[in-house]
């Protein structure tokens, strides 16, 4: 059988019987074949998902079957999108960061001193830990709960860490500028800050309301040191 240069077989112009056979075998086979594509998903939401999942349970506790389930994708998809675990939950703690934690980073931005930034911190600490929508406390603070893998719990440890040489940082500023006393134990006063919000963070997960929480923060606001007219 001949086809002309559009693909038309000439049979099939003549009444030839097999050719309409071929061309609707070939339509069928299509038809009921899979077409093997994987199936999309939104990434961000999918992330979220797993965010929350890991918020919840622990690094250590949420399975990567766990993770599908939430996520509602298969385990190739999660790997090809996210690689394995523990670069989703690296993704993870980034997002949380600039999204759910960011409040921490934001006052000691935008605040004049560190006092001011250490209150609207702990202040804010107490709604974000307690808000509905998502589990209560800090994910940092929570996620490598009986951990066994020692990489993750050093980078949520670096983590902490991190946040509390940053109040030390503007503490110092702070006494370089004559806002805090100059004997001021600068080191100590960021351990405290950092003592304040992950307390916080468990009293959270105990079941603490905001109310409770802002009371705490208030009365910790209390041992801070002042000097002159300076009230930050």
């Amino acid at each position: 059988m001949v086809n002309d240069d559009d693909g038309t077989a000439r049979a099939a112009r003549h009444g030839t019987a097999d050719a309409p056979r071929v061309a609707s075998a070939g339509e069928n086979k299509a038809k009921g074949r899979p077409r093997g594509r994987p199936r999309s998903f939104d990434r961000e939401t999918a992330l979220e998902k797993a965010l929350l999942a890991f918020w919840e349970h622990g690094y250590e506790a949420t399975s990567v079957s766990d993770l599908t389930r939430v996520m509602d994708i298969g385990a190739p998809s999660l790997y090809a999108a996210f690689g394995d675990k523990r670069s989703l939950f690296e993704e993870v703690v980034r997002v949380y960061g600039t999204g759910h934690g960011s409040f921490t980073d934001r006052a000691l931005a935008e605040e004049p001193t560190a006092r001011a930034a250490v209150e609207r911190t702990l202040r804010e600490a107490a709604t974000a830990y307690t808000e509905p929508g998502h589990p209560h406390g800090c994910l940092v603070v929570h996620a490598a709960t009986n951990c066994s893998d020692a990489e993750v719990e050093q980078s949520l440890r670096d983590r902490r860490n991190a946040n509390i040489a940053a109040f030390e940082s503007r503490v110092r500023a702070d006494v370089a500028a004559g806002m805090l006393p100059s004997g001021t134990d600068a080191g100590a006063l960021a351990r405290h800050v950092g003592a304040m919000i992950q307390g916080m963070s468990q009293q959270a997960r105990d079941g603490a309301s905001r109310e409770e929480l802002e009371a705490v923060a208030k009365i910790a606001m209390t041992i801070w040191p002042r000097t002159g007219t300076h009230t930050g």
